[in-house]
């Protein structure tokens, strides 16, 4: 008897209560998605990076219409490249080629960390900022925090004790965080951002242009003690900003669109903020997610990675002293990630996307 061997899938595909009725009355298209996130998590990134590729760079271009790409953090660099090119799978591999070749020294400097950060984005985008702010359908939103109190100061003493203040003020309740910061959203405003009226913390929304668009990327990325705050982003209110995913770490947002919001993620849940990466009861409003469909390595794909997880910052600490092993980590990582990429293509080619849906 032949035994047929099937392989695992690679994806675990979550959708919200109205995404997923879409689903059962149609097949996704391209044409039905108008808004996608992109969460925080730095090297996560890499790990999917050709799940990014494979729809900015196949899929999405069959229907050429706006869409709005929000981020915070690397989500927000993620989209950056991807707005900044007519090739936005050559600017994705070379985000992954950038980020891998990063090396720190053992207690490297916040100011170190920043300086190297203003670089890789120069590299990345420098010459590109009027592509990105003129894309024919492409537009960005870059989330960010205006930090109070304490986290206004990069001083490790105040800045530590501010920081473990929100911790503390977290645990009892998220909407105390609202004393430490505030949520900015730096926006095309060539489209209405795609959210309803955020009442969730103060916020504001500022135009993105010429000048914030680098400074901006650059706070939304800015993780308190690992690099030094934004001060005064051009066009925003005075302060000092730092990484967006602090407040909006998997963006669980009120999205407010036409279709459905489609989510190309590191992992199958929501995390509302930073702080509530360790509360495990802390998850996304199902509400707020309705029209989300997720899509992210499934746990078997994980398993069959270098250190069986995605990439992520604790490696620099892992390969301390072994930063071409690293890489070479890395580098699988994200060539194994076309996996990703293939079986979404397959999914929505084939119209089998639905029979993998899980309730999100």
């Amino acid at each position: 008897m032949t035994v047929i061997q099937t392989r695992a899938p690679a994806l675990t595909i979550r959708a919200g209560r109205r995404a997923l009725e879409r689903l059962r009355q149609k097949s996704l298209e391209p044409a039905d998605v108008h808004v996608i996130p992109g969460a925080a998590g730095g090297p996560k990134a890499l790990g999917i990076s050709g799940l990014d590729k494979a729809i900015f760079g196949d899929w999405l271009p069959q229907a050429k219409q706006e869409r709005v790409l929000i981020g915070s953090s690397i989500g927000s660099w993620r989209f950056a490249a991807v707005a900044s090119s007519d090739n936005p799978r050559a600017q994705l591999t070379k985000l992954a080629e950038l980020y891998t070749s990063q090396r720190f020294a053992k207690g490297v400097s916040a100011a170190e960390v920043t300086r190297k950060s203003v670089l890789f984005l120069e590299e990345l985008l420098g010459g590109r900022e009027d592509y990105i702010l003129g894309h024919p359908w492409y537009r960005l939103n870059v989330v960010v925090v205006r930090s109070r109190g304490l986290l206004q100061y990069d001083s490790r003493g105040r800045l530590g004790l501010g920081l473990m203040s929100a911790i503390s003020a977290n645990m009892v309740s998220r909407r105390h965080l609202g004393r430490f910061m505030e949520r900015g959203i730096v926006h095309d405003s060539r489209l209405k951002t795609p959210v309803s009226k955020l009442v969730d913390f103060p916020s504001h929304e500022v135009a993105l242009s010429r000048e914030n668009l680098l400074p901006a990327l650059l706070a939304s990325a800015s993780i308190p003690l690992v690099m030094s705050g934004v001060r005064n982003i051009p066009g925003a209110p005075d302060g000092v900003y730092r990484d967006g995913g602090l407040l909006d770490y998997h963006l669980d947002l009120p999205y407010e669109q036409p279709g459905i919001v489609l989510y190309p993620h590191f992992t199958d849940k929501i995390v509302p903020g930073w702080f509530d990466k360790t509360l495990p009861w802390r998850r996304g409003d199902a509400t707020r997610l309705q029209d989300v469909l997720l899509v992210s390595p499934s746990r078997d794909y994980l398993a069959s990675l270098p250190d069986r997880k995605l990439p992520d910052r604790k490696d620099f600490e892992t390969y301390h002293g072994d930063d071409r092993g690293r890489e070479i980590a890395w580098q699988k990582a994200i060539a194994e990630s076309d996996r990703l990429g293939d079986e979404f293509l397959e999914l929505v080619a084939t119209g089998r996307l639905l029979d993998q849906v899980q309730p999100l």
